[in-house]
């Protein structure tokens, strides 16, 4: 029986030269996955499920905790770089796929440029959400902007994803708080929360892809679509036209009145789009 819901997908794990990667999948089977790469500090269980379970319905979805992340073993690398080699390493090396589409958000759609750039063969279709290009504007002042909104949570006892993702306008407030809610939805065999270690080095290794010299990329040529909201505070949304504009031939939505989680805020429109451009032209 196909599984469909990211709820029910059970964690796995495959070892790889000795480092061990958690991982799910769902969806029906099919020679082209679609692997998606996740945000700091997220784990396997960080994925909004109405996003998820929208591309499962007609795609083989693959998730995955970076190496120090989660229920995956060794510690989390000093450099984006790296881990788009250590992602190569559990795609290609672990699960033998030598074509994939890739969703990404945020860290991961820093980590999958880096990936992609490496091996312009490997991916066929790529969606980026929430992200921006090495060496952006105001990349890498992600780290007081961070601390600065995990400070006001906890101030306001709350989560510090509905500071960091969404406005704080009525309707950003009540999107957030139904993020959070549905990420809750799966009660067993959840992932293991991040550690303190880990949060540090993916912030330091964000601060050095922002003041990093930019990637070329030109060699990006495979069609792209690039989602944002207009309002994002952790990665500037001028940096998604920034995309926009340096990936020929690329899509670019922009959601109104919207922040960093633009794409969960505004999920009912977008899982839909992102389905559909995913499933095009598949072999």
């Amino acid at each position: 029986m196909t599984i469909t819901s990211y709820a029910e997908a059970p964690t796995k794990t495959l070892t790889v030269g000795g480092d061990t990667f958690a991982y799910r999948e769902l969806g029906p089977e099919e020679e082209v996955p679609v692997v998606f790469f996740t945000h700091l500090a997220a784990t396997l269980d960080n994925w909004d499920p109405r996003i998820i379970d929208a591309i499962a319905a007609t795609r083989r979805v693959i998730t995955f905790d970076q190496l120090g992340v989660g229920a995956s073993s060794g510690r989390f690398p000093d450099t984006l770089d790296q881990a788009a080699d250590d992602a190569h390493t559990f795609i290609v090396t672990g699960l033998g796929y030598p074509k994939i589409d890739v969703f990404a958000f945020s860290m991961g759609g820093m980590i999958a440029q880096d990936l992609v750039v490496k091996h312009p063969d490997l991916v066929r279709r790529l969606v980026l959400t929430g992200t921006g290009p090495r060496g952006g504007e105001g990349i890498d002042k992600v780290v007081g902007v961070t601390y600065w909104d995990i400070l006001r949570s906890a101030l306001a006892r709350s989560d510090a994803k509905g500071f960091l993702f969404f406005p704080r306008d009525a309707a950003g407030k009540k999107a957030g708080k139904a993020f959070v809610e549905r990420l809750k939805e799966r009660t067993t065999d959840r992932d293991k929360p991040l550690s303190t270690r880990a949060f540090r080095t993916q912030l330091k290794a964000i601060q050095k892809y922002g003041r990093s010299a930019p990637s070329d990329l030109s060699v990006i040529t495979v069609p792209t679509l690039i989602a944002n909201g207009d309002h994002d505070r952790m990665v500037p949304s001028m940096l998604s036209e920034d995309l926009h504009r340096r990936i020929a031939g690329s899509r670019l939505i922009i959601y109104p009145d919207s922040g960093h989680g633009a794409i969960f805020q505004y999920g009912e429109d977008f899982a839909p789009v992102a389905a559909e451009f995913l499933s095009a032209d598949r072999a």
